[in-house]
């Protein structure tokens, strides 16, 4: 994500903390008439935080770029910060007073920060993967090769032509998590993709040299033969078993 993403989040971000912090002032000069304190704190959560009502173009774009960069760090793993210090850096910033980081180290904070998190997801959906996969294993069709791939057949090929490595070839595919979570699927938007067999994740690669020209299979990819421990995009975490239902429908040399 680009700096100015990141600093356009926070602008906005800012003026909602902001707001939230305008009648502190009230409730410190509160705390002599005890009896008052209470009636006081209660009722600025009406005053301080009244409902948002979108006036004009400016509001519109406004919260519409709030919505999609905060859709974008929330998908880069930025859904836990400390929102008083993620006020404190915008001000600093648009008031130009001194960074409490030096510039030339905030991109490795960031970094840091992802590889935590992205770290901790991966190993929960790892176990996750490996425990389905363990339990897939035992069912009837399933096969696993030599690499801890899965897969079973839905429907047999009519040619005995198999895509060779550096084929390109046309599918069809529905990919989802072990969870059924939908992340990507040809069948559903209606139109095929072709692509290099030796230009997509290793499970597709192995599975597609199997494969004949018109079968179907289901592939059960673990982890390690698909994307590892990165992200990749906002709907496969890191880690993650996939599972793809993939039909050859041609071989273009």
């Amino acid at each position: 994500m680009n700096k100015f993403a990141l600093a356009s989040l926070s602008l906005l971000l800012s003026f909602s903390l902001m707001a939230q912090t305008t009648k502190k002032p009230t409730t410190t000069a509160s705390k002599p008439a005890t009896a008052t304190k209470k009636p006081v704190t209660s009722s600025q959560k009406p005053s301080t935080q009244p409902p948002l009502v979108i006036k004009n173009a400016t509001d519109s774009a406004s919260y519409a770029l709030g919505v999609r960069i905060a859709q974008n760090m929330k998908a880069q793993g930025f859904d836990k910060l400390n929102m008083a210090i993620f006020e404190k850096a915008v001000n600093d910033v648009l008031q130009n007073k001194p960074l409490l980081i030096v510039d030339n180290a905030l991109d490795q904070c960031i970094g840091e920060y992802q590889q935590k998190a992205s770290s901790a997801k991966s190993a929960v959906a790892k176990a996750e993967g490996k425990k389905f996969l363990a339990e897939n294993a035992k069912r009837k069709g399933v096969v696993m090769t030599n690499s801890g791939l899965q897969y079973e057949i839905i429907k047999a090929g009519t040619d005995t032509v198999k895509p060779k490595i550096n084929d390109r070839v046309k599918c069809h595919y529905h990919g989802t998590l072990i969870n059924g979570f939908i992340f990507d699927s040809s069948v559903d938007r209606g139109e095929p993709i072709s692509f290099d067999v030796n230009g997509v994740i290793a499970g597709w690669t192995e599975a597609l040299q199997l494969m004949t020209v018109g079968s179907k299979w289901k592939l059960y990819i673990p982890s390690e033969l698909a994307y590892g421990d990165r992200q990749a995009g906002a709907g496969i975490p890191p880690g993650s078993t996939l599972i793809f239902e993939v039909e050859v429908l041609a071989i273009e040399k």
